[in-house]
Order: C-alpha cells, then sequence, then structure tokens
C-alpha cells in the first residue's frame, strides 16, 4: 500500500514538474519573441490571431496571453451601444460571435464554417518609453457574403512588461458616413 501511494506521489511530482518547466518555457518563448517584436508587428498579430479560415477557430489561449489580465476593453457592439468587457468577457464575445449565423440577403454565413478575417489597413503608433498607442484603420468580413467589409478604428494602449508589449485597453467604434476616417488614419497621412 505504502508503495503504491509512493509510486502515486513520485509519478504526480514528476506530472507537476514538466508542466511547471514547460509553462516556464512558454513564457520563456513569449519574452523572447516580445523583445524582438516591434509595437506595429505585435498588433498585426493580434488581428492575425483573431481572424481564421473556416472551419478553424481561433486559438484563444494565444489572444489571452496578449492582454494584462486587468486589461480595458470597450467596443462597438451594436449601432447604438459600446460595451465595457472583462477579459474573459471579450474572449466569450468573440467565441460567441465565431458560432452565430449572419443573413445578408438570401445567403447564410457562420463564422466558425465560413472564416472571418480582421485585417489592418493602415496605422499610426506612438512609442514612449515602455509605453505605446496605436490607432488602427481595420476592415472585418465574414467569408462569403459579396458586402464590402465594415471599416473600424481601433485604439489600442500597451504596455510592455518583461520585455514584451502586453494590451493594457482597446477602444473601438466603426466607420460610418456621420463617423468618417479620422484625418490620422486617411490615405496619404
Amino acid at each position: 500500500m505504502k508503495n503504491g501511494l509512493f509510486r502515486k506521489f513520485v509519478v504526480a511530482s514528476a506530472v507537476a514538474f514538466f508542466f511547471i518547466i514547460g509553462a516556464a518555457g512558454y513564457a520563456r518563448e513569449l519574452a523572447a519573441q516580445g523583445a524582438s517584436q516591434t509595437v506595429g508587428d505585435f498588433i498585426t498579430e493580434i488581428y492575425s490571431l483573431v481572424s481564421s479560415a473556416g472551419g478553424k477557430l481561433p486559438d484563444w489561449d494565444k489572444v489571452r496571453a496578449c492582454f494584462l489580465k486587468e486589461a480595458v476593453i470597450v467596443l462597438r457592439t451594436s449601432r447604438t451601444a459600446m460595451t465595457a468587457f472583462s477579459l474573459d468577457g471579450y474572449i466569450k464575445d468573440f467565441v460567441d460571435f465565431y458560432e452565430k449565423p449572419f443573413k445578408r440577403g438570401e445567403a447564410t454565413a457562420v463564422p466558425k464554417e465560413s472564416g472571418f478575417t480582421e485585417k489592418i489597413v493602415r496605422l499610426k503608433s506612438w512609442e514612449f518609453g515602455d509605453t505605446a498607442h496605436v490607432l488602427v484603420l481595420y476592415e472585418a468580413r465574414i467569408t462569403g457574403f459579396a458586402n464590402p467589409p465594415q471599416q473600424g478604428i481601433d485604439s489600442w494602449l500597451l504596455v510592455r512588461r518583461d520585455g514584451r508589449w502586453l494590451i493594457a485597453a482597446v477602444t473601438n467604434e466603426t466607420v460610418t458616413p456621420a463617423r468618417p476616417i479620422p484625418p490620422e488614419l486617411r490615405e496619404g497621412k
């Protein structure tokens, strides 16, 4: 009986040890990657991480790893409302979006099946020490619709921790005829 308990203890300790070593290795890998990553590259990666081809979902753990756990996220969620999210709420909202059927005319698409893309059209960034502010004009599109993509403006506030950039806050607004692209992000600026 004692030998069985001892063996279980040794196996559990070994598993825990390898898990801790693996997690530490992943953290070092992220820090090393972040140390050489420019603000523009980091922001470009965010848009790539939340985009996905049909049949494949984003890796939400990788998305989550780009944020401070206390990050402030305020996004346009309808024509008349903006919503403040916790990091968990933001991830859940994106997961729900991927599951939701969208109808345009006769066509219906579910992003997790058809795909979804957010891409940067233009960005403007400022760095000061361990902080950065990035304005992004982006286009978002659910694959399978002929409609033009929806344009929006994201405002990212970043901090550098342990040599890598992390998102401290993001706000979002959609571009409409009443809210045209701001001068800072217009072509030729």
